[in-house]
């Protein structure tokens, strides 16, 4: 019955990036359709002199967005079910994840909130506070931090491509504060999608970043941090799954391809 759940929890995001149509760029958050592309680019000197009027580009225009919704939603998705784990395996509630702070600039505020939020303290199971603390203390040695700690604190992502230098930014400060509170900041990423400088940035910036390899290495590992500490073999539910996942999926994609001309 959970892994039925927990698969909704997963994909019922994706049903967002269903027959995306794109905007375009045309000052309003009206998506357009295929006949409406047609008309707008037609009455464009410019797009009809260059061949821009082909319904095949507005299908390009389609998937382009459309792919970066599927990965934003599948992001949103595992999101979900990391809370929805760590909830049920660790017997914490929604407030226990909650983690946040506020920025002030000049006289405006706002706060930033992290995905989710474990402290030691409220972990009933001696087992699991056990594996944990020593995670912790295995991970403070390798970033060299004396202090003690008493949780973590994580961004979760399917991916990270981007080289967006804000959110980087953004992500180094929730790292700072995280270290404040006496939290271990923890970037866990399920695919082993992710930029190299990005990475190492990061790391010198105090982040422990796991990524979604195979090895039994729970230092660098999700698949491994998850199963051997939390107690959660994701692996082993994506693994068993995978077909009906694959089929989701696979469901969008066609959507995006071929949508109101398939």
């Amino acid at each position: 019955m959970k892994d039925i759940e927990y698969l909704e929890v997963l994909l019922s995001p994706l049903q967002a990036t269903m027959g995306y149509r794109p905007k375009l760029g045309q000052g309003t958050q009206k998506a357009i359709s295929a006949d409406e592309f047609q008309a707008l680019y037609q009455a464009d000197a410019f797009y009809r002199w260059l061949g821009l009027d082909l319904p095949e580009v507005y299908i390009a225009h389609r998937v382009a967005g459309g792919i970066t919704s599927l990965y934003r939603q599948l992001g949103i998705g595992c999101e979900r079910l990391l809370r929805r784990i760590f909830m049920d395996v660790l017997g914490l509630t929604e407030a226990d994840l909650r983690w946040s702070y506020v920025v002030r600039e000049g006289k405006q505020s706002h706060r930033i909130q992290l995905d989710a939020h474990i402290l030691l303290e409220r972990i009933a199971a001696p087992d699991i506070r056990y594996r944990l603390t020593n995670w912790i203390d295995a991970q403070r040695k390798i970033h060299s931090v004396t202090a003690e700690l008493g949780g973590v604190v994580f961004e979760i992502r399917q991916g990270y491509k981007s080289k967006d230098s804000k959110r980087q930014n953004a992500d180094l400060l929730s790292g700072s504060r995280a270290y404040q509170n006496k939290l271990l900041p923890c970037m866990l990423v399920l695919s082993q999608q992710i930029d190299a400088e990005v990475k190492q940035r990061y790391e010198n910036g105090g982040w422990v970043v796991l990524i979604g390899t195979l090895e039994s290495d729970t230092a660098h590992s999700t698949y491994a941090f998850l199963r051997e500490v939390i107690g959660y073999d994701l692996a082993a539910f994506l693994e068993r799954h995978q077909e009906e996942i694959r089929r989701r999926v696979h469901a969008v994609i066609q959507s995006l391809l071929h949508g109101e001309e398939g």
